[in-house]
């Protein structure tokens, strides 16, 4: 497909001025045929966490985009990811969720290739090729560019892409707080068990937009409130924690990516969690004290649902969880969540968060039922003949960020919408949207990547 930007995408499909974004993006087959082309090709994707594959030979089995990979150690501990196609006939190589194996033999033909990639067997070498196949040559598709931060994995197609430290920018603040431990110390999360992964009959932009930060549909979630399965046992989450912080909506402008942020009172500590449950309690009231130790201001920060662009959902606080949320055709959305604990918790803290998590998110979580209904009747009232003619509104809070703010001596960069002013604001899903209609429209990172024509001006 040509990268060429004919259709007019923040002309008139998004249209950030008149806060309107046509339904047509979310169910048009050839919109969604350039997605894959120019978005997921080209952008940083989280594949998996280091601690899905702790030993030399394990692999996880992922996605990118549409595209199956292999996330997977070499005998040498060296951590790779391959598109899961053999360079045959394109089966398959590994058909597994996860595990260990020395080789990964397609089931087709027989060739097999090494986990680091090469090809290592070919039935009938000699009598069919003669010995003459240049095994070289035909090993494991391998991704451009492969970034370990934190332990977390991430991967792009796109060997011109910037590195993913610049694709993130400013909001590797906000990735620390899902990868760092809870006591302040750096990279200390893992991967708690398996991942969840369910369908989604609803286009992917539908739950990237919600997690990009929509607090406007919490009248979805007011029967889990009632229910009181959050850590302060009112409500989903730690409400006394948004009793006493300021709420902000922060986007990270150039980048696409955005999230709801709590800034702490100065010396202030988060309201005691988990008082049903006192061994836990008392783990997350030490590792409080320590963060602020640590810390110091940083500690004042408290995570919540945000987005890395395009498909990656953050949430930092409770429940700790990454998900993705992969493209299975334009009507159609694979939900992936992976759930977070700090390595040495203690085991009492594990097995709690692990009945806490599964209660609260995914295909069973009482919260995820609620937004997976909406995402679901949201995309079916985008595909009427009648219904793409008229527009989804975007307006809501608009004009009202502002820049390089600050609370009590601490600064938050980027734009942010003080939601303790404003209730609600709909400016992570313009953010999201500008973004995206950039990636449709670039021919390259050198369109891509504006700021560094920016930071060229600051240095002159």
């Amino acid at each position: 497909m040509a990268m060429k930007g004919s259709r007019g995408y923040r002309s008139g499909l998004v249209d950030l001025q008149a806060g309107e974004i046509s339904r047509e993006i979310f169910v048009n087959e050839d919109i969604y045929a350039e997605e894959q082309e120019r978005i997921f090709a080209r952008a940083w994707l989280h594949v998996g966490h280091e601690s899905q594959i702790p030993k030399p030979g394990d692999y996880f089995v992922s996605s990118m985009g549409e595209e199956s990979v292999i996330l997977c150690r070499d005998r040498a501990s060296r951590i790779h990811v391959f598109l899961n196609s053999c360079r045959h006939r394109g089966m398959k190589v590994c058909r597994y969720d996860e595990g260990t194996a020395a080789v990964f033999t397609c089931p087709y033909h027989g060739w097999s290739f090494g986990t680091d990639g090469r090809l290592v067997g070919v039935p009938y070498f000699r009598e069919a090729y003669h010995s003459r196949l240049d095994k070289e040559k035909w090993g494991l598709i391998e991704v451009a560019q492969l970034a370990n931060y934190k332990g977390s994995i991430w991967a792009t197609w796109d060997p011109a892409a910037p590195s993913f430290t610049e694709y993130l920018g400013g909001f590797t603040r906000y990735l620390d707080l899902q990868l760092d431990g809870w006591d302040g110390r750096e990279a200390q999360a893992e991967v708690l068990c398996g991942v969840q992964k369910w369908l989604v009959p609803c286009n992917w932009k539908f739950p990237a937009e919600n997690f990009s930060g929509d607090t406007y549909h919490n009248i979805s979630h007011r029967s889990v409130d009632l229910a009181g399965i959050g850590p302060s046992g009112a409500g989903r989450r730690d409400m006394g924690e948004r009793d006493v912080s300021r709420k902000l909506h922060v986007c990270i402008p150039d980048r696409g990516h955005q999230t709801i942020l709590y800034v702490l009172p100065a010396e202030r500590l988060p309201p005691p969690a988990y008082m049903n449950a006192p061994i836990v309690a008392e783990y997350f009231r030490h590792c409080e004290e320590e963060k602020r130790r640590r810390r110091g201001e940083e500690a004042r920060l408290v995570g919540a649902p945000g987005e890395i662009f395009p498909n990656t959902a953050l949430l930092s606080r409770q429940p700790r969880t990454m998900a993705g949320w992969h493209p299975r055709g334009p009507h159609q959305t694979e939900c992936w969540r992976w759930y977070f604990v700090d390595r040495d918790a203690p085991g009492e803290v594990k097995q709690f968060l692990r009945d806490y998590y599964i209660r609260y998110s995914g295909p069973a979580g009482m919260t995820e039922q609620d937004d997976m209904e909406n995402w679901n009747y949201a995309h079916a009232a985008s595909r009427g003949t009648i219904a793409r003619r008229h527009p989804y509104n975007y307006d809501q809070g608009s004009g009202t960020a502002v820049t390089d703010y600050e609370y009590q001596g601490l600064s938050v960069p980027g734009e942010v919408i003080d939601l303790t002013e404003v209730q609600s604001s709909e400016q992570p899903m313009r953010n999201f949207y500008r973004r995206w209609a950039e990636f449709m429209e670039a021919g390259d990172w050198s369109q891509l990547a504006t700021w560094r024509g920016s930071e060229r001006k600051a240095a002159e």
